[in-house]
């Protein structure tokens, strides 16, 4: 069955043409050389993308692989404006982040609800002749055309928002640890990559207060080069304040898993490294008390370490006493904020981008479609009807 969760679409977006303006000198009954009358042409609509907290993933995205804004209205006699083109939003969950598909460039982001930016101006309506009416010029005939449209295809690309990000190979015991610590229920099995999407859990604390945790699919060593299933996911956790390595306490060197994941991290993008982390050794229920001292001794002395047992709910409550302190770290707090302010996207790797695609399945050409307005000439034919009664 195939996952609701859509963190990738490709879409081809389209804003709209201005109105031309037009071109008319006044002819009635009583005021055969009324003099130029033409009124100016409407902007087109703009595409502009909106913040929305009740959209989590691209799920309502992934079929509309159009978006058109509306062209603007004629101008016509009688100073009459065209009407403006109505604007399109495209609702995308917090945390998007736009590529221009073509050349891999980054575009923009949208990190908090509400949030609008406009991704295609809609054009700018032409002059009606009215308006370059002059002593030395009283009867113009001519009008500018309209402003062309713009037209882009995108990548919109989710990276979900959490305080707290999972790191670990597979059967870790993330998934088991968010279903303990939250409300949260992925899916849990005794095998590798279990986990085949991120999910998000609402991890309560004490005096009514809870940070947010996210899981994401367990990499292994070579993920950075495409193996098992890469680090596609890692983006989820970019923005993650924190980020919590889980290794199993049966592992045979603890310290060289956690160097393993730190490393592949670094493949990713080096600025993760900067991150703020915690080292929790999992399933410790297998462990007794005189192992787990004596591997204390062999753990990394640079972070904090915390033995837990998911299943047995062991040192659960020390380790969100751990994270929330790191969380609320004032080190911590001034690099998130340094973060938000100054975060930087990288472009897209070219050489890796149209394989990036074809995992995605987003490969395929979108077919572009014109309406019949786009093929109309932007220059104008005057008719003779528009003329002054003196030049017919």
């Amino acid at each position: 069955m195939e996952s609701n969760f859509v963190d990738y679409v490709k879409i081809y977006c389209r804003s709209g043409k201005g109105g031309r303006g037009s071109m008319h000198l006044r002819h009635v009954k009583y005021n055969p050389n009324g003099g130029p009358d033409g009124g100016d042409g409407g902007k087109g609509g703009s595409v502009i993308l909106r913040g929305n907290h009740n959209y989590w993933t691209l799920l309502h995205l992934k079929f509309e692989r159009h978006v058109f804004a509306e062209h603007g209205g004629n101008g016509g006699r009688d100073k009459c404006h065209g009407t403006d083109g109505k604007d399109v939003y495209i609702d995308v969950p917090c945390g998007t982040v736009v590529y221009n598909a073509e050349t891999g460039k980054y575009v923009c982001d949208v990190t908090y609800d509400g949030q609008e930016v406009v991704l295609l101006k809609g054009g700018r309506g032409g002059l009606g002749n009215f308006q370059f009416r002059s002593a030395t010029n009283q009867a113009p005939r001519f009008a500018q055309p309209g402003e062309p449209m713009q037209e882009m295809t995108i990548i919109l690309e989710l990276k979900l928002l959490a305080d707290v990000g999972l790191v670990g190979f597979p059967n870790a015991g993330k998934s088991t640890l968010v279903s303990a610590l939250s409300n949260a229920r992925p899916k849990i099995a005794n095998y590798p990559f279990t986990t085949m999407e991120p999910s998000l859990g609402i991890v309560g604390y004490r005096d009514g207060k809870s940070f947010v945790m996210a899981d994401i699919p367990g990499i292994i060593e070579g993920a950075s080069e495409g193996k098992g299933l890469g680090l596609r996911f890692l983006r989820h956790i970019e923005r993650n304040s924190l980020l919590l390595f889980m290794v199993p306490g049966d592992t045979d060197d603890i310290k060289r898993e956690y160097n393993i994941l730190l490393n592949e991290l670094a493949q990713f993008n080096p600025d993760l490294l900067d991150k703020h982390r915690v080292l929790a050794v999992t399933k410790c229920d297998l462990l007794d008390a005189e192992l787990i001292e004596m591997l204390k001794d062999t753990l990394p002395d640079d972070l904090p370490v915390v033995f837990i047992s998911a299943v047995a709910n062991m040192g659960l409550d020390e380790l969100k006493d751990v994270l929330w302190r790191e969380l609320n770290a004032e080190s911590n707090k001034l690099a998130t904020a340094m973060a938000e302010d100054t975060i930087v996207h990288r472009d897209k790797d070219m050489s890796r981008f149209a394989q990036e695609l074809a995992d995605e399945g987003e490969d395929e050409e979108i077919e572009y479609i014109d309406d019949v307005e786009d093929l109309e000439d932007v220059e104008y034919i005057e008719d003779e009807d528009e003329l002054v009664g003196s030049e017919k």
